[in-house]
């Protein structure tokens, strides 16, 4: 949602596509941004997806959004858009005009044309990545190493001395991330019950798609590394995601591989691609029947695109440390460098592959492939952005995971492969040279990794 908001900031109605990300929004006093969150989830269940009608996609249940916001307010508390009681309640008086952020032009004004016989335009609500995204960029090692960026910032001085804009960086990002929220904010999922967001992420990714982080809780945050006792009550999980998933992806290569064939034998079949397709979409339903995870998933994407964001750019922070680049790959290995930390070798396809496997998830859901003639989008066309998409998923999912795709007559075994996850290593940059670890993450992985 950060990376929407950052690019909101430069253009309010999302009409240009080339509009880059303003680094403003690191400078949004915290708790507009975090009012901008309740906001965004109040217009969820009017997200409109890839021009298609509305539906609940997001969500399971649209109506999770009613049954869990902000009720309207008889007294306004703020200046919203006009002729809407509930952004009236909610705004967070973001502005486009980065020299005082006041109330003004609110970035979540985003119009979609009325309904059949209503006034003038309405606000819609923005789409929010699936939640395959946030295991990804989790799996960056970005949240772990900016998480030890800021710990060091707050109590001590082993790192550069951060510029103001820094300084606002890490405020903003311990109040959303590393405390606890408002009291009946929609992001409050931490209580005594779950105290653990670290835990409660790989809760939901495990329900959603019966996988867990590349790398353990660190002992410093209640890790054990071989703990998967918050697996004891989950009950059902989509276990057969991975497997489904890895078919869906070598078949689709199959009919990209055959696609221009005239003569001979084709092994394509798009009834068999559809059908997988359904399988995926059923198990997604099953997980969010009536809004379950749709909180969840909504504070966890919101959370790893906010560390995505940081690192999208040469930001103050990645100046103030010395780790420009020219990808956020790039950059998170400088920085990791700087506290100890190792990312995975597969952090750059981790990156990439976010993004467009969020959206192609969220095309299944939508059933948009179910059936033979839908399935046939995946890998016709010259021009079919969608093949274009599939394809780079397909690339990038066999770099980062090791899954053979490309070569689907080959049955492997399941087997070890090296692990991914961040380790703690020393410090090989100049000064100031950050102090020895006191702490190792382990070497060993849970079933259903993303490896």
């Amino acid at each position: 949602m950060f990376r929407t908001l950052a690019r909101l900031l430069n253009d309010p109605q999302l009409t240009s596509t080339t509009a880059q990300p303003s680094e403003q929004v690191f400078l949004i006093h915290p708790l507009q941004l975090s009012r901008w969150l309740e906001q965004a989830w109040a217009f969820g269940s009017r997200v409109v997806w890839a021009n298609l009608s509305n539906n609940p996609v997001f969500l399971g249940d649209p109506g999770i959004v009613d049954a869990l916001r902000l009720a309207d307010a008889p007294i306004p508390l703020l200046n919203g858009i006009s002729g809407d009681p509930q952004s009236t309640f909610l705004s967070s008086g973001v502005s486009t005009d980065a020299s005082r952020y006041a109330p003004g032009v609110d970035p979540l004004a985003y119009y979609a044309p009325p309904a059949a016989g209503a006034p003038g335009l309405v606000p819609a609500g923005l789409p929010w990545d699936h939640l395959m995204y946030a295991l990804l960029i989790e799996n960056t090692g970005a949240y772990e190493i900016l998480a030890e960026v800021l710990r060091r910032y707050a109590v001590g001085e082993t790192l550069e001395s951060p510029s103001l804009e820094t300084q606002r960086w890490l405020r903003t990002t311990e109040e959303l991330f590393f405390r606890d929220p408002p009291l009946f904010h929609i992001t409050g999922i931490t209580s005594q019950l779950r105290p653990n967001l670290r835990v409660s992420r790989r809760n939901a990714y495990w329900r959603m798609f019966g996988m867990d982080c590349a790398h353990p809780v660190p002992p410093l945050y209640g890790g054990s590394g071989a703990d998967q006792s918050w697996k004891h009550d989950v009950g059902a999980a989509n276990e057969r995601f991975h497997e489904i998933f890895v078919q869906l992806l070598q078949q689709v290569w199959v009919g990209i591989e055959n696609v221009t064939n005239t003569s001979g034998a084709n092994p394509t079949d798009a009834s068999y691609i559809g059908q997988l397709c359904q399988i995926l979409r059923d198990m997604f339903d099953m997980r969010r029947r009536n809004g379950q995870l749709a909180r969840e998933e909504f504070v966890h994407v919101s959370t790893m695109s906010w560390f995505h964001l940081t690192l999208d750019s040469n930001t103050p922070l990645v100046t103030d440390l010395k780790a420009q680049g020219t990808d956020p790959a790039d950059r998170l290995q400088k920085i990791g460098q700087r506290v100890g930390i190792t990312p995975p070798r597969q952090a750059r396809e981790y990156f990439e592959l976010a993004e467009p496997i969020s959206s192609l998830l969220r095309f299944i859901e939508l059933g948009t492939f179910s059936d033979a003639s839908g399935a046939e989008l995946l890998f016709k066309g010259t021009g079919n952005s969608i093949r274009t998409d599939m394809n780079t998923v397909i690339d990038l999912w066999q770099s980062a995971t090791g899954d053979p795709l490309k070569d689907v007559a080959v049955r492997v075994a399941s087997q070890s492969r090296a692990s991914a996850q961040p380790r703690f290593l020393p410090s090989t940059v100049g000064a100031p040279a950050a102090p020895a670890p006191r702490r190792q993450l382990v070497t060993t992985t849970t079933n259903g990794v993303v490896k």
